[in-house]
């Protein structure tokens, strides 16, 4: 079975992240179905919506490192090339092509959005979450950068509420994260589905072209982000290798407190 599902239904498609043993973390599989999905999408004319979702009561657990394993706390050797820094580029292109659709984008959050899925939501349009959702940025917690998703929750929150997701590691719930403005609607548990067709009904007074050129005019009032993808791949990549990670990932393992905190192993 897929771990990345396209339902179209008219003029509106639904991603599903579809990996529910894994809280759908993200693999390179996932990662790459959704970079082509975008990329199909924004040629798209008749496409007027995405939603994108998570399958199984959560939305996203963040980056999946299981195939990398090997590498945590394992200095490159010298003169190779790191397959971490391709990894890690290749999320950071997902996390573009998202902001990029001419479509709406509405995510639907119903459970935990960690870390790369913290990320997923800061692409949205609008951002739907029932009550039982959770919000956080845990990497460095683990001794990890959350470097391609920081630009992305600087401009999603601005510089003062990205910094306490970013540089604390905190858990917020889905009324912090709607007084954040990471998110526009907490609905209860169970009426998520209800919530999505209102709001599609709701914005399907818009026109499509005008939705595409507002988006675009959106985006250069902000004015593009730096890119840092290359940046942020090599900066994540070396502190996956480095004794950091390697303490703090082995400590979430055990569920005991990395080395750094007070009355760290």
């Amino acid at each position: 079975m897929s771990n990345f599902l396209v339902v179209r239904q008219g003029d509106t498609e639904r991603w599903t992240l579809n990996d529910p043993a894994s809280r759908n973390a993200l693999s390179d599989g996932m990662v790459v179905a959704l970079f082509e999905a975008c990329l199909r999408a924004k040629a798209d004319d008749r496409l007027r919506a995405v939603v994108l979702t998570g399958a199984g009561g959560a939305f996203c657990a963040g980056g999946s490192l299981g195939h990398f394993a090997s590498a945590i706390g394992q200095p490159l050797a010298e003169g190779a090339h790191d397959p971490l820094i391709d990894a890690n580029r290749a999320f950071g292109d997902v996390l573009h092509a998202l902001t990029e659709l001419p479509q709406l984008l509405l995510v639907a959050v119903d459970g935990p959005a960690m870390g790369g899925g913290f990320g997923l939501v800061c692409c949205g349009d609008v951002v739907l979450a029932t009550q039982r959702s959770v919000f956080a940025t845990p990497e460095v917690t683990l001794g990890l950068p959350p470097a391609q998703i920081a630009p992305f929750v600087w401009r999603r929150l601005g510089d003062r509420a990205a910094r306490d997701c970013l540089l604390s590691g905190r858990h917020f719930s889905a009324s912090e994260a709607r007084d954040l403005g990471l998110v526009n609607d907490v609905v209860a548990d169970g009426e998520l589905e209800e919530a999505l067709a209102d709001t599609l009904k709701r914005h399907r007074a818009a026109a499509p072209g005008a939705t595409a050129a507002t988006k675009q005019l959106l985006r250069r009032l902000h004015g593009p982000l730096p890119d840092l993808r290359d940046e942020a791949a090599i900066a994540f990549a070396s502190a996956l290798r480095g004794p950091e990670a390697a303490a703090g990932l082995k400590a979430f393992a055990r569920k005991q407190p990395a080395p750094w905190v007070e009355g760290g192993a």
